[in-house]
C-alpha cells in the first residue's frame, strides 16, 4: 500500500506494510494535522481512533524513515533518527524518501492520504 504525506512545499511518498494495524490505519485516511517534533527523534500525532493490535508483535525497535503506531499513546509516529525497542510500537511502513522533510525541530501541519 501506498500513501502520500502531503506538505504545503513538498509532497512525501511510503510504502506501507499489509498488516490488520496498517489496514485499520488505511481506513482513517485522508487525515490532516499537525505533526509535534517528540525527543529530537520522531515526529508524532494522536490518531482518531486507537488502531488494532491484532497479530502485532509486544514492540519493536525503529529505523529513521520508518513509520509507527504506538499503541499505548494511540499516536502514529515518523521517525528520523534510529531509535531503540519500545514496547507498543508497532512497525507500519517506510518512508520511500524525503525524510529530510521531517528532521526540523518544528510542528508542521500534513495532510496523509492513499497514493492511488
Amino acid at each position: 500500500m501506498k500513501i502520500r504525506f502531503v506538505f504545503d512545499d513538498q509532497t512525501i511518498h511510503a510504502t506501507l506494510n499489509d498488516t490488520p494495524t496498517t489496514r485499520d490505519f488505511v481506513r482513517q485516511l485522508p487525515l490532516s494535522f499537525e505533526l509535534e517534533d517528540y525527543a529530537s527523534t520522531e515526529k508524532i500525532a494522536y490518531l482518531p481512533e486507537k488502531l488494532t493490535r491484532e497479530g502485532a508483535p509486544s514492540g519493536t525497535s525503529a529505523r529513521a524513515g520508518d513509520i509507527a503506531y504506538y499503541a499505548p499513546w494511540g499516536n502514529m509516529v515518523i521517525f528520523y533518527r534510529d531509535f531503540g525497542h519500545a514496547n507498543g510500537l508497532i512497525h507500519l511502513g517506510k518512508i520511500d524518501a524525503g525524510l529530510k522533510r521531517f528532521t526540523s525541530g518544528q510542528s508542521m501541519v500534513v495532510t496523509i492520504e492513499l497514493d492511488e
